[in-house]
């Protein structure tokens, strides 16, 4: 009867970690930086902690996970898993803000003055060889994967 109840309890631990595992994995995702658009904040070889979240939970500023449009091929990270190239990149526009087209000319075109609700404008903090806004315009609300959380995972 002793071994029974141990062995009840065991399975019990293993499959409360089993499910804590897969909520976590269901939160969180861990992509590797592959270009230099974001330095010096983040460096290729850099990898990054980020929290799942929709596009309304997005602040100004924050260095967000978003799949990288098509053309986005130099500039662009992967999923450990393989999946397909994401971007980090810091949210410079959320949903209401005053579109900038200072700073992102092609949304000039846009008829509306503010960012839509289900848009975002990235730019990285390396201007000069990144692949952003400036290039492929607004971002998808269904494009939004996460908020960084920890920059700067150690190595494996």
């Amino acid at each position: 009867m002793g071994t029974a109840v141990v062995v009840i309890v065991v399975a019990g631990v293993l499959a409360s970690v089993v499910a804590a595992l897969v909520w976590l994995r269901r939160r969180l995702l861990i992509v590797s930086v592959v270009g230099r658009s974001m330095e010096p904040t983040l460096r290729p070889g850099d990898r990054v902690l980020a929290r799942r979240v929709p596009l309304a939970a997005i602040r100004r500023g924050d260095v967000v996970v978003v799949v990288a449009p098509v053309r986005a091929t130099t500039d662009s990270t992967r999923l450990e898993t393989g999946a397909p190239a994401l971007l980090i990149k810091r949210a410079y526009a959320v949903p209401g803000d005053p579109v900038p087209v200072d700073r992102v000319p092609i949304l000039r075109r846009e008829p509306e003055p503010v960012v839509p609700a289900d848009r975002l404008v990235v730019l990285g903090d390396n201007p000069p060889v990144s692949y952003d806004s400036r290039e492929c315009g607004y971002i998808t609300g269904q494009g939004v994967l996460g908020v960084v959380i920890r920059p700067r995972l150690p190595s494996r």
